[in-house]
């Protein structure tokens, strides 16, 4: 049960936003999957479902626990980014009375793994626990992909070196090196835009069968031959959640209430229309200032920003 779609929580604006924020905490806390967000900016409830049915059975239980009437906006698909070739990630933060570096080889690895960790890093050039805050910065939070601005996954992350100062190096100095050296290293390599699958299976009268196959063409789907009992076919196949996630109700109104699919989550994988999702996305990666591939130098009692394609070249650890 992994949530592959984001759906905002529409109410009544008389009710008190806090306390319908608060009703879906509980939810949340019954299932964490729901991973309700709110939206400081857009003034907003978000939530991740599995698919509309969910969401039609989340308002009955709102409406039944709460006595309260909610609707849900359109559901959004929740994408992934991966990287298709290794890349090391450089990383310096060194304002006035602070100190850490991070380098950081980022590889790709098995889809759907998420992310990994380890350290070759030498403890004379960095003691264990600065590694060990290096890998709780790693797993802290979702980190943002540099096309859409979407989480990374299926990466492994490997600390090769870094560096402190015995009376510079404060709390949260390595926090921003690591940050800076993975956004660093991402932008160093060609990047993937990965969307949820659907495996499904589908029963339909053998007089469809025809309209079925090239509908999962046209969605960009693949599928098995076809099983052929009497006059009931079956449709095993694989696609995009993006593209299937209505395709239910279509198949009840053209089969006149005869045919039905049913889904199974089936992981992530490439997107089929990555330029369409990215051109309507938007995303800036130079603009997000949360995420900068830029460290930070000081020379001098002055604290300059190097650019991060520059970075490498200002790094002391490479220093002969």
């Amino acid at each position: 049960m992994v949530p592959t779609l984001k759906s905002k929580v529409i109410f009544d604006n008389i009710l008190n936003i806090r306390e319908v924020l608060g009703y879906f905490y509980i939810l949340n806390n019954e299932e964490p999957a729901l991973n309700v967000v709110w939206d400081e900016t857009l003034k907003e409830i978000h939530i991740h479902a599995m698919g509309k049915i969910q969401l039609e059975i989340l308002k009955a239980i709102v409406k039944n626990r709460f006595n309260m009437d909610v609707e849900f906006g359109p559901c959004e698909i929740l994408y992934n980014e991966t990287i298709e070739s290794e890349t090391i990630g450089y990383g310096h933060f060194e304002p006035l009375g602070h100190y850490a570096e991070v380098h950081l080889r980022i590889t790709p690895s098995d889809r759907n793994s998420g992310i990994s960790f380890d350290s070759t890093a030498h403890v004379d050039d960095l003691i264990l626990g600065h590694q060990n805050l290096v890998k709780t910065h790693i797993f802290e939070k979702d980190h943002k992909g540099i096309l859409g601005g979407y989480p990374l996954t299926d990466v492994n992350i490997t600390l090769l070196t870094g560096r402190a100062h015995n009376k510079h190096t404060s709390g949260g100095d390595f926090r921003e090196a690591t940050f800076r050296a993975l956004r660093q290293g991402l932008e160093n390599t060609k990047n993937i835009l990965l969307e949820p699958y659907y495996k499904f299976s589908i029963e339909i009268d053998i007089d469809y069968v025809g309209r079925v196959m090239s509908d999962i063409s046209k969605m960009s789907g693949e599928f098995e031959p076809p099983i052929i009992n009497e006059n009931l076919a079956i449709i095993n196949g694989r696609g995009p959640v993006a593209t299937f996630m209505d395709y239910s109700l279509e198949i009840v109104s053209f089969s006149k209430g005869t045919g039905s699919i049913s889904y199974i989550f089936d992981g992530y994988d490439i997107c089929h229309n990555t330029e369409y999702v990215l051109e309507k996305r938007n995303y800036d990666k130079d603009s997000d200032i949360e995420y900068t591939s830029n460290s930070i130098f000081c020379s001098k009692g002055q604290a300059y920003v190097v650019k991060g394609k520059e970075a490498k070249n200002h790094m002391h650890c490479l220093e002969r």
